[in-house]
């Protein structure tokens, strides 16, 4: 590989690294200034909605197919579905991705046998 591609791999490795130990390093020092308080009140207002959000926006990006078409969108409408009937059976969180999925492939290469 090239020295760019490595610097590119470097860079992506220690961008990744400092996303997550600064946040830490943050609330440490936060919760180490707030020792008194418990956990949870010692913790910002803002954190506890940030986990929802986050969920809601990754849900939104995965409805929108990459390349719009009628199969994608029929996949996409198949695969939440299937999840939601999934995880209305078992209430578990890695069964519902799983079948999903699964459906959502399914889909994909039955039209591609059949168009």
């Amino acid at each position: 590989m090239s020295d760019h591609v490595w610097l590119a791999v470097a860079l992506t490795a220690l961008g990744t690294f400092l996303i997550r130990l600064l946040p830490l390093l943050w609330m440490q020092r936060r919760l180490a200034r707030r020792q008194g308080e418990n956990g949870v009140e010692a913790l910002p207002p803002w954190l506890s909605i940030l986990g929802p959000m986050m969920i809601a926006a990754m849900l939104g990006v995965s409805l929108i197919p990459a390349s719009p078409s009628a199969t994608t969108w029929l996949a996409t409408l198949v695969g939440v579905i299937v999840t939601l009937l999934v995880w209305r059976q078992l209430r578990s969180l890695g069964w519902p991705v799983l079948g999903g999925v699964a459906s959502y492939t399914a889909v994909i290469l039955l039209a591609r046998l059949f168009v």
